[in-house]
């Protein structure tokens, strides 16, 4: 019997040109149409959006994390108010990942920073120790020990009832050598295995579990680490870990592990959200994207734009613009004069300055339902055109390439 008897996946278009594919993602909450963008509700709320505004901005799902909840409120108050889809009011499908990045983070900074070349983080360090048994570490709350093992991660997520979750496993910086990363990986593998007992042994049928390929930037590793989840019984699997320094090494990394895996099953890219980095790895054979990046930008002020936008009326390159500079304070333009979201259609650039200079939360509220709106068109625009293979199309009006 499947481990997975109510969900399936189902590619349904395959690019002639490149590994891109569009697929049918089913689960109890609803069927994804993939490739798909994955809004980041962290703490169990989309910081700027009520459910109701993410599901009219065309999403269609969301994840929360496992640290955070397990920290607060706690994973068994949530199952006691009757999961995270109840608790927080959205009934689309949900993801969990494992709480490793956390791990990750805590010792060593983002991998966002690591992209962009800093390795210097002011956040003071809660993570504690990482052993064969899991990862021990300090609430950022109240300061309180916590153990994170494999089989905790899985109690939790199962407590809290997300549709597709992530086994644990130790999120490796770039900075590390070689011996490192290997061994690193070989616990997360360990970590893996007792996952899936874990799952196995609690399995009701309602979840799905995604197995985590690390390795770091080494082609060996990365070999190890696909024929690692290719010979367990995941139900898709989650890039992870380091991807390089820069984004040119990170689109090789990402090349590289997709050529190894099961190409039946679903792969998710853990934490990637530019625009540029999503058509590369929908080429790749993505299928699934997360990032905090389009609700965190619109918190500073960003409101996400197409290449072929700033080529019309900025005169440059870029996949934002800030409507805190003065240039924007008597624009009467909307942010996109053909985007459909309801802040383009009801407000100017000039009262989202005048908001966001004010510290007004509705400048906020408005920039975060923009972004949404614009990363669901992109991924709906992808999907459409791989099915009809103009992709290039695509890229070139979307990231300029």
């Amino acid at each position: 019997m499947s481990l997975y008897p109510k969900f399936s996946f189902n590619i349904t278009h395959r690019s002639a040109v490149s590994g891109a594919r569009a697929g049918l993602l089913k689960t109890p909450h609803g069927t994804i149409e993939t490739p798909a963008f994955i809004f980041c509700a962290t703490k169990g709320a989309i910081k700027g959006a009520f459910p109701r505004e993410m599901k009219a901005a065309g999403t269609q799902i969301i994840l929360s994390n496992t640290y955070h909840m397990m920290l607060q409120p706690g994973s068994e108050l949530v199952e006691k108010m009757g999961g995270l889809h109840k608790f927080i009011g959205w009934d689309g499908p949900m993801l969990t990942d494992s709480g490793g990045y956390q791990i990750f983070s805590l010792g060593h900074g983002s991998v966002a920073s690591e992209i962009k070349g800093k390795r210097v983080t002011h956040r003071p360090k809660t993570m504690l120790k990482i052993t064969e048994e899991g990862a021990r570490f300090k609430s950022y709350i109240n300061g309180q020990i916590f153990l994170l093992t494999p089989e905790r991660s899985l109690e939790i997520q199962r407590q809290l009832g997300a549709d597709l979750i992530v086994v644990l496993d130790e999120c490796t910086p770039f900075h590390v050598d070689k011996s490192y990363t290997e061994c690193s990986m070989h616990l997360s593998h360990r970590w893996a295995l007792r996952s899936l007992a874990e799952f196995q042994r609690g399995n009701d049928g309602r979840q799905a579990l995604y197995g985590i390929i690390q390795g770091g930037i080494y082609e060996d590793l990365r070999r190890q680490g696909a024929e690692f989840v290719n010979h367990h019984p995941f139900f898709g699997h989650a890039v992870g870990g380091s991807l390089g320094a820069s984004k040119e090494q990170m689109h090789d990394i990402v090349g590289l592990t997709l050529k190894m895996l099961d190409p039946e099953r679903p792969v998710h890219l853990l934490g990637i959200g530019g625009i540029s980095d999503i058509f590369n790895g929908v080429e790749q054979g993505i299928d699934t994207f997360d990032c905090v990046h389009p609700t965190r930008l619109a918190r500073h002020g960003g409101a996400l734009v197409t290449a072929d936008h700033w080529m019309r009326y900025e005169g440059k390159g870029g996949e934002h613009i800030n409507l805190r500079n003065k240039i924007y304070r008597e624009d009467s333009r909307p942010i996109d004069e053909s985007c459909g979201c309801h802040s383009c259609q009801n407000f100017s650039r000039a009262y989202l300055h005048h908001l966001l200079k004010a510290q007004e939360m509705l400048a906020l509220q408005a920039l975060t339902i923009h972004n949404v709106y614009f990363m669901n068109e992109l991924l709906k625009n992808i999907r459409e055109a791989i099915r009809t293979d103009t992709l290039d199309i695509q890229k070139k009006k979307w990231a300029g390439v």
